[in-house]
């Protein structure tokens, strides 16, 4: 049997590409401009890579670099860049850009290719905000250029699109993202069950092993030396007065420790810890210097630490500096969970049996974690900020809105 073919758009650092590897796709062609994301692609994998924006690559090149002919690739992957539908922008200012950011013609150029390419079927995996409720224009978008495709060349792509969260697919991290699978023959696609489960919300009988924790990931790691993963920054200090598995928020008048903040005046990821006992939260790409998660002996991950936390495998090694590693591994997709969505694909689209019962990525729990670090008391320094602070008024309504709005209304 000839092996199954993958052109992968937006690869990054390949964690959608390693998932469907390990479930027996090759990666026929990659398309990347990062150039930091093509070195570590290149130190890792014999994968063609076409180092430049996908806009600027024709799909006869493509299909020319992957050895293959309209029609040939059993998959379309990738992710086009997500910053457009972030709800970061929307929760700070009150409204995204949305369609009108330029960035959002990444999801055009996927849809240019799965139109030229006409793949067996496709895997398109964006942030969770694609599909927001009445700002779903970007899906909507998505659907519309499908029903072209289908109209213009007699393909029969049935759109499935669902919100998956990591987590409840043996990830240690909750990280919750959309995705549209469909194949050129019309067969319907059945996102997989959870594999996993909340302990917290736990019903009677239900056998399925809990979420695995960031312990599961990183407990049979060694402690890293680097002195680049120590804090820096004003806010640097604080950190260690900060409970496992908390924020900011711990630190003002509705938590428990000192009133420094007004509550939700900060993005949830400020000084935000990892905790043994709990999934990572979502890693950020880009972070500031006190944007977490941090690990809960008050320092950043190290890169096989985050990647642990994003599944990839072991000996795949992301090059650069930490921030680099962050960056590349931060936009990943989660490599467990790709490889869990390609094993249905496989199975019911391409319609070919599975090598194994269970993804090979998958990980065992570890067991009971050792107690939680203990907080430290607040350094004197940050103690001048005790007072009464006022919350966050609402959505759109923050520091920078009003900033914007006074902008505004200056200029005219």
């Amino acid at each position: 049997m000839r092996p199954l073919t993958a052109i992968s758009l937006f690869t990054g650092a390949g964690g959608l590409d390693l998932g469907f590897e390990a479930a027996g796709f090759t990666t026929a062609v990659a398309v990347e401009m990062d150039a930091r994301c093509v070195e570590t692609l290149a130190a890792n994998r014999d994968w063609p890579i076409i180092a430049r924006d996908v806009g600027r690559v024709s799909t006869d090149e493509l299909l020319a670099t992957a050895g293959l002919a309209l029609g040939d690739a059993d998959i379309l992957i990738g992710g086009p860049p997500c910053q457009p539908f972030s709800k970061s922008g929307f929760w700070a200012t009150g409204e995204a850009r949305r369609l009108d950011d330029p960035r959002a013609s990444t999801i055009d150029h996927y849809l240019r290719i799965l139109e030229d390419a006409r793949p067996r079927a496709f895997l398109l995996e964006n942030v969770e905000g694609l599909g927001f409720r009445g700002k779903d224009e970007g899906l909507a978008r998505i659907r519309d250029a499908v029903a072209g495709i289908n109209a213009r060349h007699g393909t029969n792509y049935q759109p499935a699109v669902t919100v998956l969260n990591a987590a409840d697919y043996g990830v240690p991290q909750v990280r919750r993202r959309l995705f549209v699978v469909a194949a050129r023959d019309g067969a319907p696609f059945h996102f997989p069950t959870a594999t996993h489960v909340d302990p917290s919300r736990r019903l009677p009988g239900d056998e399925r092993p809990r979420w695995l924790t960031a312990w599961d990931a990183l407990y049979d790691l060694p402690a890293p030396a680097a002195a680049s993963l120590a804090l820096k920054g004003k806010w640097a200090g604080l950190l260690p007065s900060i409970p496992e598995g908390q924020n900011y928020l711990y630190h003002t008048d509705r938590g428990d420790g000192e009133p420094l903040f007004g509550w939700r005046r900060r993005f949830w990821s400020f000084l935000l810890k990892l905790a043994k006992d709990q999934p990572a939260w979502t890693l950020q790409a880009q972070p500031g210097p006190a944007t977490g998660p941090f690990h809960w002996t008050n320092r950043r991950l190290s890169m096989r630490e985050m990647a642990r936390i994003q599944t990839f495998p072991d000996e795949f090694v992301v090059l650069g500096s930490v921030s680099d590693a962050q960056k590349q591994l931060g936009n990943a997709v989660p490599s467990l969970l790709g490889e869990t969505l390609a094993r249905a694909i496989k199975a019911q689209l391409l319609h070919l049996p599975l090598a194994t019962a269970a993804p090979s990525l998958q990980r065992m729990a570890a067991g009971t974690p050792p107690p939680a670090e203990r907080p430290t008391a607040v350094p004197p320094a940050y103690l001048a900020l005790r007072g009464k602070h006022s919350a966050h008024p609402g959505t759109g309504l923050g520091f920078r809105a009003a900033a914007r709005e006074e902008m505004t209304v200056a200029a005219e």
